[in-house]
């Protein structure tokens, strides 16, 4: 079974960047929906941000439209989060997911599939 693996995690300082990566673990000639979520401490999990199978559909949450920017490579079925201007609020550990549904909203985290194992992101002074 494939697996998701998301990487690019780590510390940063607030206003600087990261690009956190979602790749399958083996190659996959199949597009899903996917999607990045994220879980802060003490916190449940939440929406991030999400892209359509074909890339022509991006939603994000409101707390980081015009700061995050996902994207995907069709050809190797990669998602991409790229994360700017991060702040502190941003802290928690992000999960990459995909799906293959045909209804429903791409904010649910119930309508994907496949999780990869998550990242953690720390914005801290």
């Amino acid at each position: 079974q494939v697996q998701l693996v998301e990487s690019g995690g780590g510390v940063v300082l607030p206003g600087e960047s990261l690009r956190l990566t979602c790749a399958p673990s083996e190659p996959t000639t199949q597009s899903y929906h996917m999607a990045w979520f994220r879980q802060a401490p003490g916190k449940g999990r939440e929406f991030v941000a999400s892209v359509n199978w074909n890339g022509y559909t991006t939603i994000y949450q409101a707390s980081v439209k015009g700061r995050f920017t996902i994207s995907r490579d069709g050809a190797k079925n990669t998602a991409y989060l790229h994360m700017n201007r991060l702040k502190p609020d941003d802290t928690a550990i992000y999960y990459c997911a995909d799906g293959a549904f045909t209804t429903g909203t791409y904010d649910n985290a119930a309508n994907y599939d496949f999780w990869g194992q998550g990242t953690q992101v720390t914005v801290s002074s």
